[in-house]
């Protein structure tokens, strides 16, 4: 089931890394090049998450983003809020004049109680359970990837 698109996802890699350690300062570029995103993106993220607070920047040497606020004051939602459309389509399989309009779909219980679920995850899951987190090298291992 959908949870957030690439563009928030690529946001929320560009946050973990800054929540990982929050006392330090890191460049766009270095962020870019941890996380695998390109650095326009990075520097284009890093300017709308600063715009909305998420981080602050400091130019020059010895400059750099942090967060912008505490990690445990920053939720998934709250980024993700800043590039998605947070307004639930319909996704009734029978359409969008089915469910809503009479006897619901059969799939309507569970399609509500998964889009719940995920609405929880997103407002319940804070920046704070990446502090202390570094980039783990695999042991060659394939990791199950979700795209």
């Amino acid at each position: 089931m959908f949870i957030y698109g690439k563009t928030s996802a690529n946001a929320i890699a560009v946050l973990s890394y800054l929540a990982a350690d929050p006392s330090r300062r890191a460049g766009s570029a270095e962020i870019a090049r941890d996380r695998g995103i390109s650095k326009a993106l990075t520097a284009k993220l890093l300017t709308q998450l600063a715009g909305a607070g998420l981080v602050t920047g400091q130019p020059g040497p010895g400059g750099g983003y942090t967060l912008g606020k505490p990690a445990n004051e920053i939720s998934l939602m709250s980024i993700a809020s800043l590039f998605e459309q947070m307004s639930v389509p319909s996704l009734c399989p029978f359409g969008p004049n089915w469910c809503g309009h009479g006897d619901p779909c059969p799939l309507h219980d569970t399609i509500a109680e998964r889009v719940e679920s995920n609405r929880r995850f997103m407002e319940g899951t804070r920046l704070s359970v990446f502090v202390g987190e570094t980039k783990r090298k695999t042991s060659g291992k394939k990791v199950k990837r979700y795209v």
